[in-house]
């Protein structure tokens, strides 16, 4: 019999992006709500995982959100000044991907696709597109 690797929650890791997360989210300057939305929790999930020893898990597609998420942050501080890099996310864009709206906006709207698609736009600016 093949060993199989299971995908299980790591807490550790949990709670490194949230807790990254929770930076990004006001840095961002992002309500409740939108950092709820774009994490896929609840408002009052939210407020719970921000917080230092939250005890819940996370979906495989929130780690991915928050992890997209991480690397959005990342990319927008290399490519971008502050306090662009900080803004950029909540400034109404022409980009290919946001059509007038806000970045936020278009995350929250489009879900984890949309957030990785986000992600790969930025990254690919900083690569000179």
């Amino acid at each position: 019999m093949e060993n199989l690797v299971v995908d299980r929650p790591v807490p550790g890791r949990q709670a490194v992006a949230l807790k990254a997360f929770a930076r990004i989210a006001d840095a961002w300057s992002l309500t409740l709500r939108e950092a709820a939305m774009l994490a896929d929790m609840s408002d009052s999930t939210w407020k719970r995982a921000k917080k230092a020893g939250f005890a819940g898990g996370l979906t495989k597609d929130q780690m991915l959100r928050l992890s997209a998420l991480v690397g959005l942050y990342k990319s927008l501080e290399l490519y971008f000044d502050e306090p662009i890099s900080h803004e950029w996310v909540k400034l109404p864009n022409r980009g290919p991907e946001f059509d007038g709206a806000r970045p936020v906006d278009a995350m929250i709207a489009g879900g984890l696709p949309k957030i990785l698609r986000v992600r790969a736009y930025v990254d690919a600016l900083r690569g000179g597109m």
